[in-house]
């Protein structure tokens, strides 16, 4: 991974990396583990919470578009415009007539950003539900976890197949020049190395070791 920040900042190369999933899905500790070893100054995570009264009035991508990256960064999302794809519908936080404008414009947009240039990685971490309610429970008995347990988490056992519903339409309208990349995600170990070993294949980063990108090479990586 240093390797390829380095490249990246070398060349001025701009780099996007979505991380989407269920809630618990495990998307904030696979970003963590990403950017361990990485310079701060030259990566950003951005995890935006409820639009303020501001952005309610904007164009939905706009405050998204505001966090692309700049030359020589890479940008990673924990949660991103997809929140309009799948948990706003499903939580009514959005119109019928929102999701239905979303839709029709998110392959126009991710089209844009490729074609300036900016590689766009999208990593989708799948859960079952029985493993969803095994780690919402762990959190709601972690003192140290508890505060992430939130309103909408509580929602997500019973509205299960809504969420299914709206996840499958948005993996069956987006094209594939910008395809999703699903990660097996019940064990974390797994999705993290599997998440390791798409972006830097995906990447065409300079000096590439496809032999210690391979799936025992990167477990040991992250054992050591």
């Amino acid at each position: 991974m240093l390797i390829l920040q380095q490249w990246v900042a070398k060349n001025n190369k701009k780099v996007i990396i979505l991380f989407e999933g269920r809630d618990a899905a495990g998307k904030g500790g696979a970003i963590r583990r990403v950017i361990q070893h990485l310079l701060p100054r030259a990566i950003r995570v951005v995890a935006l919470p409820k639009p303020n009264e501001t952005e309610q009035g904007q164009w939905y991508l706009q405050r998204y578009i505001n966090r692309l990256p700049n030359n020589g960064e890479i940008v990673l999302f924990d949660r991103s415009w997809y929140n309009r794809a799948i948990v706003e519908p499903v939580n009514n936080f959005c119109s019928e007539k929102e999701y239905e404008i979303f839709m029709k414009q998110v392959n126009a947009f991710e089209q844009m950003i490729q074609d300036s240039g900016i590689f766009l990685l999208k990593l989708y971490f799948s859960i079952t539900k029985t493993e969803q309610e095994r780690r919402f429970k762990d959190i709601i008995g972690s003192p140290i976890k508890k505060w992430k347990y939130s309103s909408v988490d509580k929602r997500a056992l019973s509205l299960w197949d809504e969420y299914t519903k709206y996840k499958e339409a948005m993996f069956k309208s987006i094209q594939q020049f910008a395809p999703w990349k699903i990660i097996k995600a019940n064990r974390k170990t797994n999705a993290r190395i599997a998440a390791f070993e798409y972006i830097l294949k995906e990447i065409p980063y300079e000096t590439k070791d496809l032999d210690r990108i391979g799936h025992k090479s990167m477990r040991k990586l992250l054992e050591e």
